[in-house]
């Protein structure tokens, strides 16, 4: 299943700064009563892209100082969010042990500011590298979906439905498969709340496709169980909305390096509501005009 890590005591994240070396927050900033969470927020981030070198930029960027941008910008969230997903590409190109030690290091402050993560694996991510830095989420027992990371995220208005299209590590176009998507089917197909399906792939039906492969088969189970509301993903550095059919299309931002300088970087910023979601552009260069622009979804009606 993909990678949950509820929110750390203030304990363990003091823990974890000091034997990682972090001194920067004093006693005051860890003694301060944690500000209360939305459980119906949910920060949306994709495409972080950090690798062991903190410091070194990278498409014009260093990975490492803007997730720690969003992170703070994420923080100063009154009410903070509940939950934080990314959606795939963790690591820089290889997914190395490395990498991830430095992802988790740079997400501690928003597990003890009582906000959940959940990590979506992507095409440059490495799946038993990402276990390794975080062994307390793998799982016991044998995987739901074999060589794939599914799970559900419940918040009160809606699920997130957490799909892994990672298909060969380092490698462009990502793959749901034949068993993940009978298991997305059967999830739909139960009873529930509202559904927001999350992989890291666009949807791409092009003759070569650099998205998802299995795109017409992915929306062939997705499509017609009302269930599923709206499908999130990254991938492609950029931001966009569109629908096909009654489904919402949401591509994130990147949180690194962006391919079209005229992209935002940034994440989104969701508020579930009980017939939809609103959701803000939060970019990381504030004065932005884009910064805080929102756009409504309303949700197709199910049985």
């Amino acid at each position: 299943m993909p990678v949950h890590l509820p929110p750390l005591s203030r304990r363990s994240f003091l823990k974890a700064t000091l034997a990682a070396g972090v001194a920067a927050l004093g006693p005051g900033r860890l003694a301060a009563a944690t500000p209360p969470v939305d459980p119906n927020r949910v920060a949306l981030l994709s495409d972080t892209h950090v690798w062991e070198d903190r410091t070194t930029p990278y498409g014009g960027c260093v990975p490492a100082v803007t997730l720690r941008q969003a992170v703070t910008q994420v923080l100063a969230c009154s009410p903070r969010p509940g939950h934080l997903v990314i959606s795939g590409d963790l690591a820089h190109l290889k997914g190395l042990p490395g990498d991830y030690v430095v992802l988790r290091d740079l997400i501690a402050p928003i597990r003890a500011g009582g906000v959940a993560v959940h990590l979506v694996l992507g095409n440059h991510d490495h799946r038993a590298n990402v276990y390794a830095a975080f062994p307390e989420a793998k799982p016991p027992g044998a995987a739901t979906v074999v060589d794939k990371h599914v799970g559900v995220v419940r918040a009160p208005q809606a699920d997130f439905v957490l799909l892994d299209s990672l298909n060969k590590t380092n490698v462009t176009p990502g793959l749901l498969g034949d068993a993940q998507r009978a298991w997305l089917a059967r999830t739909l197909d139960a009873p529930g709340k509202p559904a927001i399906v999350v992989a890291h792939h666009n949807p791409d039906t092009r003759e070569k496709p650099s998205g998802l492969v299995d795109t017409p088969a992915f929306f062939e189970a997705l499509a017609p169980r009302k269930r599923a509301k709206a499908y999130v993903f990254g991938h492609t550095h950029s931001w966009s909305y569109r629908t096909q059919g009654d489904v919402h299309l949401v591509n994130v931002p990147a949180m690194a390096h962006i391919f079209n300088k005229k992209q935002p970087r940034g994440w989104l910023d969701t508020r579930l509501e009980a017939d939809g979601a609103t959701v803000t552009l939060r970019m990381l260069d504030t004065a932005d005009p884009r910064h805080g622009n929102t756009k409504h979804l309303a949700w197709r009606e199910h049985a």
